[in-house]
């Protein structure tokens, strides 16, 4: 179960066990330490915390926007300590700097928590079962560990509740971890814990029933949204239409007349790249803030963003291909020299839109600025990161910025770009008391940030055989580290997603993959899968097109360049026989597949279209997906059947588009995403293995927009290089 939890009263009891560790940034532990009762009143660390009557807490690293991190988390210090989930206790970190990368983002928390959680879990095992051996006078060898319990195997019943023979049990056949943790906080820490075989996981491995989700369906769960304290005021933002707005004059006449609004305010949104002005409408709760910013009367002097459009974004993405841009370093071969030889030469663009989350808790935050502190009640992706932006910020020390994590209604990236947190504490600031704001849905779907419009442009040659020799792809578009932190484009850290050696590793002899930064003031930023859900779907498709000019079938066409790559052979061999692609399918129908790397996990799709009058109609998707160890597979598959959503969605719905400097779909009759009667079946296989955990949040999502496309080019014979079109009008 998750609870909010007062640390204090939680140590009230003399008896405390705390296993704590570092983790710098995305590394592994630097060690499991051991915590006095006053170093975790200090918050110094402590991931598990075990009082003497029997209280067991673990703390979760890694925010919980629906991905499952407070189920997947805690799950893998549990499976080492040897309790159940119901046993446990849950609470998010503060964000401080001791507990490393606190992001849930890039679908890093599983694969790069996989090792530390379980050290940690399986440290406090091993000093239980020490303090129990040498409470017995045995060796450690005979005792073992059971929900919350040690066991003395000489005395005690065996696992299936039976007496041992000529064993009678003895008082000290049973001792539960509370009742060992005097005698345990004073041993050393295990420097390498031995952590247990998966042949031995009990919880690894298993579709258990994820513990959150009764507490969602009964209202119990606290998100963003929920959180109140006493003596707080209410506020929504009136944002330009325009994004970058600046305030010419207010009326509030009319709006300080509505029932409840308290105050209004000229305020301001901080953006990374840019800082514009707003108008806060101050009141006694929410309703009544909107009330009254329905009736204030603003006029906003004209920008320069005003002419924006994403029309003109595009064309300039035109004018750039021109450029060389910035060549990665997993450059192979000379491919001037590979078109030269090259018996043909096959070329395409590929045009991805704008998009927005669109998550359906709008973003919120509570913020209550105390002189030289200031703490924050939120949902958001990285507490980290925000306490280090807060300092910066409004000048306070990172110390006294104090952050609790609270739900995130979904985020898919946009919870981690804390524009909206930070109008909160400004609001706090010049109030002087806590303050809720609240973002409405045309804020979000207006006002940004959203991912990045991208062009992406390929080239391949064949040669006499139709054996691909080179590729060439060139992407063009806004380099978001470019506009969050000024970061030059030849520093593209996670820019390739889906379309690099690694991440699609076909054996070509001459390939090079480049960029070129499209300078944009349109504020972009992650969004599921980065930049793997256009990568791909230009990688994937140009691959496709690659096989119908060698005149093969694309998925032998796949397995003839994989062959260096047996993971990626063995999920298409999966694919292939899920879908039953090769066989006849009725008339009427066709089956297109895709495949990519991202996050270190691959996944592939095979989706299967019809003809419906002048349309095309979906009818189905099968996934296959190789995540390593799947720590949950109920929760992989529900991040597959998540990702299928939403690239479907990005693929066939609304753009977010631009004109005269204004967002044109402001609300979800405009903003389309996929409503559950237009989803097609979905299967979902999961590869059964034991390499370690890869991310599952978003590795699902790149191979979709592709496998839809190639589907319906075998389907109606034609080829869809630009997103989002539409189903309807295929004739």
């Amino acid at each position: 179960m998750t609870t909010n939890i007062n640390r204090r009263n939680f140590l009230k009891s003399t008896g405390l066990l705390a296993i704590g560790f570092s983790i710098p940034n995305f590394g592994k532990a630097e060690g499991l330490q051991k915590l006095s009762a006053e170093a975790v009143d200090l918050e110094l660390s402590p991931y598990i915390l075990i009082t003497k009557d029997n209280k067991i807490t673990i703390l979760c690293p890694r925010p919980d926007m629906g991905q499952g991190t407070t189920q997947s988390m805690p799950m893998l210090v549990a499976e080492e300590l040897g309790v159940s989930m119901e046993q446990i206790n849950i609470v998010f970190t503060s964000g401080a700097t001791k507990y490393g990368s606190q992001l849930s983002g890039g679908s890093s928390s599983v694969r790069t928590r996989w090792k530390p959680m379980r050290e940690a879990g399986a440290a406090a095992r091993e000093m239980l079962t020490k303090a129990a051996a040498n409470r017995w006078n045995v060796s450690e060898n005979d005792c073992y560990t059971e929900g919350g319990k040690i066991f003395n195997k000489k005395t005690a019943p065996n696992p299936k509740g039976e007496m041992r023979a000529n064993s009678p049990l003895g008082s000290g056949a049973v001792l539960t971890f509370g009742e060992l943790v005097d005698d345990a906080s004073k041993l050393e820490v295990p420097k390498e814990p031995k952590l247990k075989s998966p042949k031995d996981f009990k919880m690894i491995g298993k579709s258990i029933p994820r513990h959150d989700i009764p507490l969602k369906t009964n209202g119990k769960a606290q998100f963003g949204l929920d959180y109140k304290m006493p003596n707080m005021v209410y506020a929504v933002m009136l944002h330009a239409p325009h994004i970058h707005g600046k305030v010419k004059s207010i009326d509030d006449t009319a709006a300080l007349k509505i029932a409840g609004v308290r105050k209004v305010l000229k305020a301001e949104r901080s953006m990374p790249h840019k800082t514009v002005e707003c108008v806060a409408v101050i009141a006694d709760n929410t309703w009544a803030a909107m009330e009254g910013r329905k009736a204030l009367k603003v006029e906003w002097e004209t920008s320069d963003f005003s002419n924006a459009s994403t029309a003109a974004y595009f064309a300039n993405l035109q004018k750039l291909k021109t450029e060389d841009g910035f060549t990665m370093d997993d450059k192979k071969g000379d491919i001037k020299e590979g078109f030269k030889t090259a018996a043909k030469t096959i070329e395409a663009e590929y045009v991805t839109p704008f998009t927005a989350h669109a998550p359906i808790e709008p973003e919120n935050a509570t913020a209550w600025v105390q002189g030289d502190k200031v703490e924050i009640w939120a949902p958001i992706q990285g507490p980290d990161g925000l306490i280090t932006e807060i300092a910066q910020k409004f000048n306070i020390k990172p110390e006294n910025v104090k952050i609790n994590t609270l739900l995130m209604g979904g985020a898919f990236g946009r919870k981690a770009y804390i524009d909206y947190v930070c109008e909160a504490v400004y609001l706090s600031k010049q109030l002087n008391q806590p303050v809720k704001l609240t973002w409405t849905r045309e804020d979000d779907l207006t006002q940004g940030p959203f991912r990045p419009g991208m062009l992406n442009v390929l080239r391949g040659g064949l040669d006499a055989t139709g054996g691909v020799t080179t590729l060439q792809h060139k992407i063009v578009g806004s380099w978001m580290f470019w506009q969050l932190w000024k970061m030059p484009a030849d520093k593209m850290t996670f820019w390739s997603e889906g379309m690099n050696q690694a991440d699609s590793p076909y054996q070509i002899p001459n390939r090079a993959h480049s960029f070129v930064n499209a300078e944009t003031d349109i504020p972009v930023v992650w969004w599921r899968s980065v930049y793997g859900s256009t990568n791909a779907f230009a990688s994937e498709s140009f691959t496709d097109e690659l096989a119908h000019a060698a005149k093969k079938d694309p998925l032998n066409f796949r397995l003839d360049l994989l062959k260096d790559s047996p993971r990626f052979v063995e999920v298409l061999k999966v694919l292939k026989e899920k879908s039953g692609y090769g066989k006849p399918l009725p008339n009427g129908q066709a089956i297109g597949i895709a495949a990519a790397r991202t996050f270190e996990t691959i996944c592939a799709h095979a989706v299967i279209v019809s003809k419906q009058g002048a349309g095309v109609k979906i009818e189905k998707v099968i996934s296959v997906i190789d995540c390593g160890i799947a720590i949950n597979p109920d929760q992989v598959r529900a991040q597959t059947e998540g990702n299928i959503v939403m690239g479907l969605s990005a693929a066939i719905k609304a753009p977010i588009t631009i004109v005269n400097g204004q967002v044109v779909e402001t609300n979800y009759h405009l903003f389309t995403p996929l409503r559950i009667q237009q989803m097609p079946k979905v299967e979902v296989h999961i590869m059964p293995n034991e390499h370690e955990p890869s991310g599952v949040g978003e590795s699902g999502l790149p191979p979709v927009a592709p496998a839809l496309t190639n589907a319906i080019f075998n389907l109606t014979g034609k080829r869809i290089r630009t997103l989002p079109f539409d189903l309807s009008n295929f004739d």
